[in-house]
């Protein structure tokens, strides 16, 4: 069996039913992002394609807000338990990123 290889120094495990929460998530913004290709494509309507492009961006609010939220509830409870308080810098840090 292959094992996987992932981008980052640290991982998190997921249960099954989180990891396809998240993955359907993003196969939804992924269905939207086509939409836009094909929509500049096909010369649509400025507005239109700003409304869309609106929508992608509001999905991906959405899925950054639940990833967040379990994150916290996870990893920064679990580190913080284990006497790791840096990992309160590491979530301010990653939360004025997402606030930009």
């Amino acid at each position: 069996m292959e094992e996987k290889k992932c981008c980052c120094a640290k991982t998190t495990s997921r249960s099954e039913e989180q990891k396809k929460k998240l993955l359907n998530r993003l196969k939804r913004i992924e269905g939207q992002v086509r939409g836009l290709q094909t929509m500049i494509e096909n010369d649509a309507y400025c507005n239109d394609i700003l409304i869309q492009s609106s929508a992608v961006s509001a999905a991906m609010n959405g899925f950054n807000r639940e990833l967040l939220a379990a994150h916290i509830h996870s990893c920064v409870v679990r580190d913080i338990r284990d006497g790791k308080d840096e990992v309160v810098d590491e979530l301010i840090a990653t939360i004025q990123k997402l606030m930009k």
